[in-house]
C-alpha cells in the first residue's frame, strides 16, 4: 500500500501516512511557467494499491486538475489499484439542476475523476448522499459524526443540549448526532420574503435557556450560520456553537465568525486551514486524519468500512 499527497493539504496526508507507519509516496507536482500541471512518481507503483490524497478545495480548479493527472500517472504507472482519497468533494453543492440550462457539475466531476483512472473514491460527509450514484465505481462516504458526538459529549455533556439543524435540508444530518447524544431536536426555518430582503429566522423547537449545537457539512461564507446564532441567542440559548465538517470559509468568513455570537466554531482538516483560520479565537480545527487512515487500512485489507460507525 502507498499513500500520495497531492498539494491541497499535505499536512493531512503526512498525518494519514504516519497513522499508517508509512512513508508518503515520493512524487513531484509542480505547475510549467504557463500553469499546466506536471506530476512524476519518482517511485515503483506497479501492482501496488495506491491512496491518493486530495480535496478538491480552493482553488478548487487547480487541485481537481492536480487530482487528475495524479490518478492519470499511477494509471500509467500500473499501479494495481488507485484509490481517490478526496475529503472535500467541491462541485458537490452543484448536484442537481437548478434553473434551465444549468449543470450538474458533480456528475461531471465524478466522470472525469472516473475517467483519469480512480477504481475507487473515498470521501467524507457528502453534500448530498445521492452524489454516490454519480459514480459508476466504489464510494466510501464516510462520516465525521462520531468524532463530532465524542467532542460534544465531552465537552458540553452535562449541560442541556440542543442539536440544531440551520436549514431543513440538514436535519438528516442533525437528528444522526442528536440520536448519538440523546439530545434533542431543533430546526431552524430560513425565508427570503424577497430579494434584497434579509432573511426570517423560524427556529422549530424550544431552546431557550438551553445549549445549542448547530451542524451542518459546509460553512462556506458563513453567513446562514452566523444568522442562525444570533436567531437562536435571541430565542434565549444559552449559548451557541457550531460543528461543521468543511470549513471553507471563503471571503470575510472568518471575521464574520469572529464577530457574532458563536462561543465556539469547530472544523475538520479536510480543507487545510488558513492563517486567518488559526488566529481566530472562536474557530477550533481538529484531525481527522486516524478516520481517514482507518478507513484506507480497512479498504486496503478487505475490511469493512460500515463497521466503523456502529
Amino acid at each position: 500500500m502507498k499513500v500520495l499527497g497531492c498539494n491541497a493539504n499535505r499536512p493531512l496526508a503526512e498525518a494519514i501516512a504516519a497513522y499508517l507507519h508509512l512513508d508518503v509516496t515520493n512524487a513531484s507536482i509542480r505547475r510549467f511557467s504557463d500553469m499546466e500541471v506536471f506530476v512524476e512518481v519518482h517511485e515503483n507503483v506497479r501492482g501496488e494499491d495506491v491512496f491518493v490524497i486530495q480535496p478538491t478545495s480552493y482553488p478548487a480548479n487547480d487541485n481537481l486538475m492536480e487530482l487528475l493527472v495524479t490518478l492519470d500517472a499511477l494509471r500509467r504507472g500500473s499501479a494495481r489499484r488507485i484509490t481517490a482519497v478526496v475529503p472535500y468533494f467541491g462541485y458537490a453543492r452543484q448536484d442537481r439542476k437548478t434553473g434551465p440550462r444549468t449543470p450538474i457539475t458533480a456528475k461531471l466531476v465524478a466522470n472525469l475523476i472516473t475517467q483519469a483512472g480512480a477504481n475507487r473514491v473515498v470521501t467524507l460527509d457528502l453534500h448530498s448522499g445521492q452524489i454516490q450514484g454519480f459514480f459508476d465505481i466504489p464510494v466510501d462516504n464516510l462520516f465525521a459524526a462520531p468524532v463530532f458526538s465524542n467532542d460534544i459529549r465531552n465537552r458540553y455533556g452535562d449541560e442541556r443540549l440542543m442539536i440544531v439543524s440551520p436549514d431543513v435540508g440538514g436535519v438528516v444530518r442533525a437528528r444522526i448526532i442528536a440520536k448519538r447524544l440523546d439530545a434533542d431536536l431543533a430546526i431552524i426555518d430560513k425565508r427570503r420574503e424577497k430579494a434584497g430582503v434579509s432573511e426570517v429566522m423560524n427556529i422549530i423547537g424550544d431552546v431557550k435557556n438551553r445549549t445549542c449545537i448547530l451542524v451542518d457539512d459546509i460553512v462556506d461564507s458563513a453567513g446562514t450560520l452566523c444568522n442562525a446564532a444570533v436567531a437562536l441567542m435571541n430565542a434565549g440559548a444559552n449559548s451557541v456553537s457550531a460543528y461543521v465538517t468543511h470549513g471553507v470559509l471563503s471571503g470575510g468568513a472568518v471575521a464574520r465568525v469572529t464577530n457574532s455570537p458563536l462561543k465556539e466554531l469547530v472544523i475538520t482538516d479536510s480543507i487545510q486551514a488558513t492563517e486567518a483560520v488559526r488566529m481566530a479565537p472562536n474557530i477550533r480545527q481538529f484531525s481527522i486524519a486516524s478516520l481517514l487512515a482507518e478507513a484506507i487500512a480497512r479498504i486496503s485489507d478487505e475490511r469493512s468500512v460500515s463497521s466503523l460507525f456502529d
